[in-house]
């Protein structure tokens, strides 16, 4: 099906989608373009950005490429200047790129992993929110933020430790720069995700048996999630059907929160 059809709720609009190599992301740049955005692809991995920026266009959308990591200031500055030089604008942001490990006991983690774990899912974040921010604000009408965090930023899931204790600081980020922002229009949400089938998941499933059993032992949905699912709630909290969201943690879990 042509990304045309359907939906085109965000037509004009512009989206930057980091982690946008695969899984939640590469789903969530599909779909926003699907309904109508203009989409900017930052990942570490370039060659499948354009992979991807060429199958949306195929199927009737826009996109570019802005390879890059997070965890450069300058990298992220300059994915958020692809936006407005190729597009005139940047309307939302899905700041969706992470990191994590299998877990290992915390007094027998090394210190490049705990920096890792906390540059990606942490700085990352930091730098995207210092970059994206300014422009809404001068474009004087507003705009929308979502960052993925994670179950873990609401309770220890058996995650490595710094992974829970980097997406607590996840939402901390997105529920002050809501508080900062919202006079001016500027929603800033989180996405609470379930354990969801990345690229990364796969591969810890293939190291790991009876990891899949042990992590939807708590869910109400015994099963884990699609990217597609993650990235429907994402969509949606970047667009106008949203509009009195901000500040919030919202779950994406299977329920597993709920209990």
């Amino acid at each position: 099906m042509s990304v045309g059809r359907g939906r085109r709720e965000l037509d004009g609009r512009t989206v930057m989608v980091t982690g946008a190599s695969s899984g939640i992301g590469a789903a969530a740049a599909r779909l926003f373009a699907a309904r109508g955005a203009n989409v900017v692809l930052m990942a570490r991995r370039e060659e499948r950005l354009r992979e991807l920026a060429a199958s949306i266009t195929a199927g009737g959308g826009t996109a570019s490429v802005a390879p890059g990591d997070v965890t450069v200031s300058a990298d992220v500055e300059r994915a958020v200047s692809t936006a407005v030089d190729t597009f005139g604008s940047l309307d939302a942001a899905f700041n969706n790129a992470g990191w994590g490990t299998v877990a290992v006991p915390l007094h027998e983690l090394d210190d490049d992993v705990y920096d890792r774990i906390m540059d990606v899912n942490v700085r990352g974040v930091w730098n995207c929110l210092r970059h994206q921010i300014p422009v809404m604000l001068a474009q004087g009408r507003g705009g929308a933020i979502v960052n993925t965090c994670s179950t873990a930023g609401q309770f220890a899931t058996g995650a490595v430790a710094p992974y829970v204790a980097a997406k607590h600081a996840v939402l901390g980020l997105t529920r002050a720069a809501a508080a900062e922002y919202g006079d001016r229009d500027i929603r800033v949400n989180a996405l609470m995700v379930g354990i969801t089938r990345t690229e990364l998941i796969e591969q810890a499933l293939q190291e790991m048996p009876g990891l899949e059993e042990a992590a939807v032992t708590r869910a109400v949905q015994k099963r884990l999630a699609e990217p597609e699912e993650i990235a429907r709630v994402a969509v949606w909290l970047c667009g106008p059907e949203a509009s009195f969201m901000t500040g919030a943690g919202v779950p994406v879990d299977g329920g597993c929160s709920a209990v």
